[in-house]
Order: C-alpha cells, then structure tokens, then sequence
C-alpha cells in the first residue's frame, strides 16, 4: 500500500509548519527585550543551555537512549555550532547595527541557500511550480527589504555590517537545515540529538561570550529571565524538533517557507505591540510573497494516463517518515 509524498499542505506537515513560523514570528519583539544590559552573545548562551536542559528533561521522560556514538556525537557538535552559536550569534547581533524588522525580512532569504543546497547534498527534486513561487517570493521579500531599510534611516555602514552578519547567520541555519536531512541524522533519535546540538551550542556561546565579552551578566527583572525562558523553551525545545521533522518530511527548500512567512507575522506582533503601520511596499512585499507561497504549494492535478481501453493513474512512491 502506497501513501502520498508529504508536502506542506499535509496535515502532519502543515501543523508543525504553522506552529512553528506562528512561534518564530513572536521573537523578533523577545529578542529585542534580550539586547542592552547583557551582551547579545550571554543571551543566546542562556537560551540555548535553558533549552538544552528542557530537551535532555524531555528525552528522560520518553526514556530516551541519551548516549550517541562517536560520529553521531561529532555530527549534533557541528549542528549545533551552526545552528545554535554560529547563526544566532550572527542574528543576534546583526539586531545591534539594523532594526529587527529588516533582519526579520532579510532572513526570509534562506529560501534560496536551502533549496540550492539541498538540491546540491540530498538531491532534493525541484519542480519548475517551486522554482516559480520562490522567485515570486523572492521579489515580494525584495519590496519589504526595501521598506525596512527606508525606515530604518541608518547610515550605510550599519546597514551593510548588520547585512552581512545576518546573511552569516542565513547561511549557518541553512547547513544546519541541511544536516538535518542527511542519513547521518535520520538514523538518530530526533530528541536525542537536537537535546546535545543544544549543549554543545550553548557551551560553544558561552565560551565566545567569555572570551569576548568577559565574565557572566545577567539582567535580573521578570521581563529578561521571561524572555530567556520563552526563547529557550517554547521557541527553541519545542520548535525545533518540529521545525526538523518538517525538513526531513519535505526537505530544506520547501521547510524554508517559514522563513519568507516569519516576516510578514512579525508584523503583525508590531502592529499589535509596538503601534508599527503597514507602508504601501510592506503590504505590496507581504502579497506577492503570499502568492509565491500559494503557487509553489499548490497541488498539481493528476491526469490519468490512458492505454487502449485501460486507465491507469499514476502511483506515488511511499515516503516513511523516521
């Protein structure tokens, strides 16, 4: 018995997928709060080591097979260096030179990395219906870029520096979304891994932001430590084992999507929480990425082929998800 190749309108796909761009759009405000008193990369290391202790708390209670072999080990190590040092450290600090709505826009990107490198590692098919919504993405992301930097009012040496770290971090979470659609991961207990990718990434921030930063600071309100601990719960223990069984269900390009999505609802927190108005370009960006959203996703009809007097429909390949 044959079951239909999961895209992003399956439900098993479609429920994490949503959850989690709904969860990431709310950051951009979080992460705001978490820049000032503390060095961006003290933040990020309280992130993630809160995470990680949620994560290794949630194997536990599975009964989880917490050990990995060495090349297993080795390979959570490089995620989490790029997933939860490299990337967020990019990110994070990327907020100090450009506002968040423009690193939130900019990073609608990753739609381009992960699809040329997934195509490239894992051979992940293109069809031409993809390729044309994302270029039509593409340009709608181009108009909101535009608008966020008009607003931002910044000289042109902060934007070029808060450009480049976080295209730095762009291309850290694409080899990361990549990994995680090796065989590599795939023979690994998803909690497991992503619980010591988390450690070794928070040792790793931690380590940096010793050594550049110095000692440990930490801001002692109930704004900062509520902020740290729903970035490293809900946005980052609960998130990211979703975030990954989508990519290993329909791999990095399509996963991608959240990305170009994450933008548009981060705006709508703004305009909820931060009194922000929707200028003529955003609205205009926010539509034509929708509509390459809606074409890249859209189900192509099958046509029975016909052979004489007989019909016959086409069979989908099974896909087993691990």
């Amino acid at each position: 018995m044959t079951s239909e190749q999961p895209t992003l309108l399956s439900p098993r796909v479609l429920l994490p997928f949503a959850l989690v761009t709904l969860i990431w759009g709310s950051t951009w405000i979080v992460i705001k709060g978490q820049l000032g008193i503390v060095p961006p990369s003290w933040s990020v290391t309280y992130r993630f080591a809160v995470a990680a202790i949620a994560m290794f708390a949630f194997a536990m209670a599975r009964r989880e097979r917490l050990w990995l072999e060495p090349r297993a080990m080795a390979f959570a190590a490089g995620l989490g260096i790029a997933q939860f040092a490299l990337n967020f450290n990019f990110v994070y600090r990327a907020e100090q030179h450009i506002t968040s709505g423009l690193v939130a826009v900019l990073f609608a990107l990753l739609i381009v990395p992960n699809t040329l490198l997934g195509r490239a590692f894992l051979k992940t098919p293109l069809e031409g219906r993809f390729l044309a919504g994302a270029g039509i993405a593409i340009v709608g992301v181009g108009l909101m870029i535009l608008q966020e930097y008009r607003a931002a009012a910044l000289g042109a040496d902060e934007v070029l520096l808060g450009t480049a770290l976080t295209l730095a971090g762009v291309m850290s979470a694409s080899t990361s979304n990549v990994m995680q659609g090796t065989r590599m991961a795939r023979a690994q207990s998803m909690v497991a891994m992503i619980a010591w990718a988390m450690l070794f990434g928070a040792l790793a921030d931690g380590a940096f932001a010793w050594i550049t930063t110095g000692p440990p600071v930490i801001e002692r309100t109930a704004a900062y430590i509520g902020g740290v601990l729903y970035l490293g719960i809900i946005a980052s223990a609960v998130t990211f084992p979703l975030y990954f069984n989508v990519i290993r269900a329909v791999g990095p390009g399509q996963a991608a999507w959240s990305s170009v999505l994450i933008p548009i609802i981060a705006m709508g927190f703004s305009t909820a929480f931060e009194d922000y108005r929707w200028a003529t370009l955003s609205v205009a960006g926010g539509v034509v990425a929708l509509i390459g959203l809606a074409i890249a996703v859209a189900k192509r009809p099958e046509r029975p082929s016909v052979s004489g007097n007989m019909i016959s429909l086409p069979v989908q390949r099974e896909n087993e998800l691990p």
